[in-house]
């Protein structure tokens, strides 16, 4: 398989995360935000809606995180990222478009360089729109996690599931454009315990080969 991916997209995280706890051996082909190779007529042939991360397989290429954990969830198996049961399944999907869906799509790279260029917003007008989205989405976040969480230490009952893996990489954007977390402490408390363990470790910004 091969990642394209870019060291400090909260979706290529979560797309790491999943393939290092499936153990399934992958490729890394960055490419540059700030060269902007996402949008290069190269890459628009292998993903048309010029985003990253995209994973190729064998030729046939998956795009949009979701997506693409459910495929790599039903292909292999274990550890499962979703509940046997279907309306703690669906409570888990619930959680994990909070992230997103509702929360990433508003903070991300195009939208802050939008209010850059089109709103004329300084960079603590651009962290001011992220901390107030984030701290929205948080709050029913954390809500949720408060009832699903069985030992505090993941999003839902007592085992990694697809709200862990979208929960982590945007704790990490919270803490990068400094949020303050003080109102949610069960999902600081969780995303800590995760961040512990060797397949979300892997996954971090910092430690891939791309990182400036």
């Amino acid at each position: 398989m091969k990642l394209y991916t870019h060291f400090r997209s909260s979706a290529a995280f979560r797309v790491r995360i999943a393939l290092n706890l499936k153990g399934v051996p992958y490729e890394s082909i960055p490419k540059s935000f700030v060269k902007h190779e996402q949008r290069s007529a190269d890459y628009l042939a292998v993903n048309p809606q010029g985003l990253i991360p995209a994973l190729d397989i064998q030729g046939a290429v998956l795009s949009q995180t979701l997506a693409i954990i459910e495929y790599l969830n039903e292909q292999f198996p274990t550890p499962a990222f979703l509940p046997a049961d279907p309306i703690q399944r669906a409570h888990v999907r619930s959680m994990a478009m909070a992230v997103a869906c509702d929360i990433h799509p508003i903070g991300n790279l195009r939208v802050l360089n939008y209010l850059r260029k089109e709103f004329k917003q300084d960079e603590s007008g651009v962290a001011a729109w992220y901390r107030h989205w984030v701290t929205a989405g948080f709050k029913g976040l954390e809500e949720q996690a408060r009832q699903y969480s069985k030992t505090g230490r993941f999003c839902h009952g007592d085992a990694v599931s697809l709200a862990d893996i979208c929960l982590v990489p945007q704790m990490f954007n919270a803490r990068r454009f400094e949020t303050d977390l003080s109102a949610f402490p069960t999902l600081a408390g969780i995303s800590s315990h995760l961040e512990s363990l060797p397949a979300f470790a892997a996954a971090r910004p910092e430690v891939q080969a791309d990182a400036v």
